[in-house]
């Protein structure tokens, strides 16, 4: 495919509302994915006593200073914590997959004991398969991608307890 071609594509799905466009030409495929950019991340502040919690907002969203009202301040305390545990992380792009076949039983589910070295899930970039594996000895406590799905770089697949 010619190099103009693919840039005049990126930039329709840059400067579309569209995320995804798969194009196939003969043998060719060629698969563009626009990655929404993150929320805002919100970071609580413990203030001296006497004073209101105060909460900042990074990325451009709302502030709320002293005065805040209690019922925002639970609101804000409501948030899940990520699960607790170590985290596996992708060590490459590509797309996630939980078994080593289409129809096949997933490597591992929930709740299962993995030993340093077992293969958790297998990852294709560029048409080659990687096979991931855990580095720590644990329990599979969540599993954080969706078979089939697009991972990054640093993405967080698994939590190993």
């Amino acid at each position: 495919m010619d190099l103009r071609k693919l840039k005049t594509l990126i930039d329709l799905v840059q400067n579309s509302g569209i995320s995804e466009l798969e194009i196939s030409e003969g043998e060719e495929k060629i698969r563009i994915v626009k990655h929404a950019a993150p929320g805002p991340t919100t970071t609580m502040v413990s203030m001296p006593m006497g004073m209101q919690p105060h909460m900042m907002t990074q990325g451009g969203g709302t502030q709320f200073s002293e005065g805040t009202t209690a019922a925002a301040a639970e609101t804000a305390a409501a948030v899940p914590a990520p699960p607790a545990g170590h985290v596996m992380k992708s060590p490459m792009v590509g797309s996630f997959y939980r078994a080593g076949s289409p129809g096949a039983a997933p490597l591992v589910e929930v709740g299962m004991t993995v030993k340093k070295g077992d293969t958790l899930c297998i990852i294709e970039a560029m048409k080659l398969m990687n096979e991931i594996e855990a580095d720590i000895d644990g329990v599979i406590k969540a599993v954080l991608v969706e078979n089939g799905q697009a991972v990054e770089f640093d993405q967080p697949l698994f939590i190993i307890v």
